[in-house]
């Protein structure tokens, strides 16, 4: 059995199946217990943990998943590489359904969500201009690409605080402002992965267009599971190729992100 790990992919519960010689781990983090058991395993020579973001019963809504306690007890693991498979809204009508964006920037549009580690004895200011991992997403772009995916490399993820969709004017706002894709869970995960100096990758599968991008009633939550559920089975195959196509050793910067600050507290 695998116990520690060097690739995080935190997903929902249709990635179990990714995994050989797969074991679950009960974890606690000073933050809480992740969302779920921690599943340890391997894909072909990789050792990777998963989580459900939602926990294996969607009992988390986007704005109550314990994302501090995920992202740290994937780093107590060994984890040092993030993969994050997520469904978003189009804001484009030239990104439709079944398209894959890999996004390079990022907008919070939240409210209310703990987005730091940092929030006792003094401030730890963190670069975040570049919020995702160079290195991730050009395997991401690669791996996407060899598989058939209509692939969007680059663009710009807008979260909101969720449940609600959005309305139509804000979809219009958002895509007016040049944002290309809308959803719940990119925020505060992808800083929280940077201030542990974690590589962090998003893999957003279109599933809708979002409320202001066409006319009719709005995107609905059982069409954005039915979408996703059909193609749970591909996505599970790109994760899997994308894991295997990370570097064994990180060059890129987000794991020096730390260097020079004085931390208040040791890391796992």
């Amino acid at each position: 059995m695998v116990t520690r790990a060097d690739i995080g992919v935190i997903g929902g519960s249709g990635f179990y199946s990714l995994l050989d010689d797969a074991e679950e781990i009960q974890l606690a983090t000073p933050y809480g217990p992740p969302s779920d058991v921690v599943t340890v395993g391997r894909i072909g020579s990789r050792s990777v943990a998963f989580i459900p973001r939602h926990g294996r019963d969607h009992r988390f809504p986007p704005h109550r998943i314990p994302y501090r306690a995920n992202l740290w007890a994937l780093r107590s693991l060994g984890v040092r590489q993030v993969l994050a498979p997520s469904a978003v809204g189009s804001l484009r009508a030239e990104y439709g359904p079944g398209a894959m964006v890999i996004p390079d920037q990022l907008v919070d549009r939240t409210s209310g969500r703990v987005q730091t580690y940092y929030d006792i004895d003094g401030a730890v200011h963190v670069s975040f201009a570049d919020p995702y991992c160079p290195s991730g997403r050009a395997a991401a772009v690669r791996t996407a690409r060899s598989g058939g995916w209509a692939t969007v490399d680059g663009g710009t993820l807008v979260v909101i605080e969720g449940p609600r969709f959005s309305t139509r004017a804000e979809s219009q706002w958002f895509a007016g402002n040049g944002w290309s894709i809308v959803g719940m869970t990119g925020f505060p995960e992808a800083i929280l992965a940077r201030e542990l100096a974690l590589c962090y990758t998003s893999l957003s599968l279109v599933t809708d267009h979002d409320a202001g991008v066409e006319a009719g009633q709005g995107v609905t939550h059982d069409e954005v599971l039915e979408f996703f559920a059909q193609n749970v089975t591909r996505m599970r195959t790109l994760v899997a190729d994308t894991v295997q196509a990370l570097p064994h050793e990180r060059a890129c910067s987000c794991g020096s992100a730390l260097d020079g600050i004085k931390l208040p507290f040791e890391l796992p």
